[in-house]
């Protein structure tokens, strides 16, 4: 006789497209990002550039965008949507943590519906990185490329003067005042730093998170996958949050 279990709608539509519009945006933006960071070793001349990094802006501009949806609706969409079920912060979290720890420690696993206490975990460090990346990308846009959102200022910053706005481009000297260049390109620096260590932290939790859910539906059994496609998880027992 086969087992019965219950089918529990966990993931709304919004949440499943922002996951998948972001996965492709990440394994866009890092595979452009590769290049970029090796254009020498590929001989990329400048013009090859300029368009792997207006690529990747573009990419970065819907990266961007596709995230600070989430976020907002974070506050606003269903349960499971919500920051108070998706962060490990509040009474909900230490219950569900404490739950989680009992269980191992008794050899009864707790499920859960939403992020068990890990995931949630790994869900704040994904988020936290993605938006540094982000708003460290947005700047650097700007400060490269003079592209938006602040791209403009940095052509006024940069300029010799207000009719020479229009002369500067991307790798041109023309219309460019050095010592301002310089002074905007000091400027930009710290933000290139968090970039780059931005991107290979996130490369790596991005590794650590698929090898956790690869676990964790190996030894649940849930449909934690195949829920970011129907938004549904099934159990044989009623999850720990479950209401």
């Amino acid at each position: 006789m086969s087992e019965q279990v219950t089918h529990y709608q966990v993931w709304d539509k919004t949440v499943r497209l922002f996951h998948w519009v972001n996965v492709i945006c990440v394994l866009c933006l890092i595979a452009i990002g590769v290049a970029i960071l090796n254009t020498k070793a590929l001989g990329v001349t400048n013009d090859g550039k300029i368009l792997l990094k207006t690529l990747h802006i573009y990419f970065g501009y819907v990266f961007a965008i596709n995230l600070l949806w989430r976020i907002i609706w974070g506050f606003i969409g269903s349960r499971f949507a919500r920051w108070k079920m998706a962060l490990p912060f509040g009474a909900d979290y230490k219950a569900q943590l404490k739950a989680y720890i009992d269980g191992a420690r008794n050899n009864k696993p707790v499920e859960f519906l939403g992020h068990n206490p890990i995931g949630r975990l790994m869900v704040g460090l994904l988020f936290l990185l993605m938006s540094l990346q982000a708003i460290t990308g947005l700047v650097l846009a700007g400060t490269d490329m003079y592209m938006a959102p602040f791209g403009n200022t940095f052509k006024h910053m940069v300029a010799i003067d207000a009719a020479s706005v229009d002369l500067v481009k991307p790798y041109s000297k023309e219309g460019i005042d050095q010592a301002a260049y310089t002074e905007m390109r000091d400027l930009r620096k710290p933000f290139v730093t968090v970039h780059y260590y931005v991107f290979y932290s996130l490369l790596a939790a991005i590794i650590l998170h698929l090898v956790g859910v690869l676990v964790a539906e190996l030894r649940e059994r849930n449909g934690l996958v195949s829920a970011m496609i129907t938004g549904k998880k099934v159990f044989a027992e009623k999850p720990f949050d479950a209401e």
